[in-house]
């Protein structure tokens, strides 16, 4: 299963990363992730990478990055990490990428969610999302919650992330 970590900083550099693959050429970047405190992380953007809102990322943005903390990943510093949804930061939104159970709580038991009429649940293609949405992956996009353990929101959007 995977297991979903984020990293959020000030995007410091972007640049082309090469593959092996010679068709991959500008296909690929890397972002240089600053969190104000000493750490660093390259997020490795592909062409698969989901950008919430379809948000372009440019150098100085405050942006949080969802990898898979059981991938592998090459022994370097700054770590190197295969993004695979970028955020934009807002202070009026926010962001999880997590499984959710079938009573829609997150797989760390931090935030649970209340489904309105006005949840807009898609895929990632943006095609609308008429399933079951309990024992998924998920991108949660929402405003404020709760301060109860677990936090309590009703998003504004649901992107289904399918395997």
């Amino acid at each position: 299963m995977m297991e979903y970590q984020s990293f959020s900083g000030i995007v410091m550099m972007i640049d082309d990363f090469s593959t092996s693959k010679d068709n991959g050429a500008g296909c690929y970047k890397m972002f240089m992730v600053d969190n104000g405190y000493g750490n660093i992380v390259n997020f490795i953007i592909e062409p698969t990478t989901y950008f919430v809102d379809h948000a372009v990322v440019k150098i100085g943005d405050q942006v949080t990055g969802f990898y898979d903390a059981n991938a592998p990943a090459p022994l370097i510093y700054p770590p190197q990490f295969r993004a695979l949804v970028m955020s934009r930061d807002s202070p009026h939104q926010n962001v999880k990428v997590d499984y959710f159970n079938r009573r829609l709580e997150s797989s760390d038991g931090t935030l649970r969610l209340n489904l309105s009429s006005q949840t807009q649940i898609t895929l990632q293609n943006g095609q609308p999302f008429n399933g079951d949405i309990g024992g998924r992956n998920l991108i949660v996009v929402y405003g404020s919650s709760t301060r109860s353990i677990p936090a309590q929101t009703t998003p504004t959007k649901i992107i289904v992330l399918c395997p």
